[in-house]
């Protein structure tokens, strides 16, 4: 029997789907369990089956999937499995998402475009899910589009001690590689103690992950630059916003980002670039061909495992990031 058991009453359950088998053992491990095993497969057609090899009756159950690609199967077969949850009697479900699939559509910038972070917390919730949790969402906004409660996870905790330990706080400034994520910069530089500032950049709206202009917004000459960001991409944005550091005199530029998606050329892009290391969590799987000297992946399980022990004894999550509340 996996999973473990409080006083003949709450019972734990951690259910994985296929996307990212290794992080969810990895989660197991911190939270002292075995991955609850289920059978899955593809038919012929493409379409998904699940099943759970033990009883999921009356259990808090967490279910696991990292949206990679091929994205949309695995976002398939994650709402399959919560439908399979609440169809057993699970008491609470917990769909857990280190990288929200379609976070980046979260609002309409013209007519005629869809909303398509609501539509996934919408699929999820008429799944069955009881509760969402993921790390470093696009916007927190995407929060409100799900009718129940959202852990929102933030990896700057395991990136800022990592990056602390090489930096001078005197000498360093933490930017922000767009206007949206100033606030982020600045709780950045409040822990590592440096100065601040943003790139306004602007997109050509008809093609999509291209970044025509790259202005600097603050004192970077003669400064080591550590650029944040949610996510990496294609590498496009991140590479130009470190030209352009390197353009007003930065004398070095440190990326880090919690989702390595690296699609198409970003591993190029980034090798040849003149960024001097990309630090990474691993909400996403990096295999070794995507993988280079200058990246650094830091494990984003500890934190995921200590937020579902959060839940599960009804504690709170808050308190990883700021302090007892």
């Amino acid at each position: 029997m996996t999973g473990k058991k409080t006083t003949g009453e709450k019972h734990l359950m951690f259910l994985s789907g296929r996307a990212y088998p290794e992080l969810a053992e990895e989660v197991a491990s911190h939270l002292g369990i075995e991955v609850t095993p289920t059978k899955m497969h593809d038919f012929a057609n493409g379409e998904l089956y699940a099943r759970y090899m033990e009883s999921v009756r009356g259990s808090d159950a967490f279910v696991m999937q990292s949206h990679t690609v091929p994205i949309n199967k695995w976002i398939m077969e994650q709402l399959i499995m919560v439908d399979a949850l609440k169809r057993a009697s699970a008491k609470r479900i917990t769909v857990v998402l280190p990288f929200f699939g379609y976070s980046r559509q979260d609002k309409k910038s013209r007519g005629r475009e869809p909303i398509t972070a609501r539509l996934m917390a919408d699929l999820f919730k008429t799944a069955g899910a009881d509760r969402l949790m993921s790390v470093d969402l696009h916007t927190p906004q995407i929060q409100g589009f799900f009718d129940g409660p959202v852990d929102h996870l933030f990896a700057m905790p395991v990136l800022h001690r990592y990056i602390g330990g090489k930096i001078d706080p005197a000498t360093t400034t933490v930017v922000s590689p767009d206007t949206g994520r100033v606030r982020l910069a600045e709780r950045w530089a409040d822990q590592l103690g440096t100065a601040v500032a943003f790139i306004h950049k602007r997109r050509d709206l008809d093609v999509a992950n291209q970044v025509k202009v790259h202005e600097v917004v603050g004192q970077v000459k003669d400064r080591t630059c550590v650029l944040i960001d949610d996510m990496i991409d294609t590498g496009g944005s991140i590479c130009k916003a470190a030209d352009a550091l390197y353009e007003q005199g930065a004398t070095n530029v440190i990326v880090a980002a919690t989702h390595a998606i690296f699609s198409g050329p970003a591993v190029d892009r980034l090798k040849n670039s003149r960024i001097s290391e990309v630090v990474v969590t691993n909400t996403l799987p990096i295999p070794e061909e995507k993988r280079f000297d200058k990246l650094t992946v830091m494990s984003i399980a500890p934190l995921i495992a200590r937020a579902i022990s959060e839940v599960f004894n009804d504690g709170s999550v808050t308190s990883l990031f700021e302090g007892d509340a």
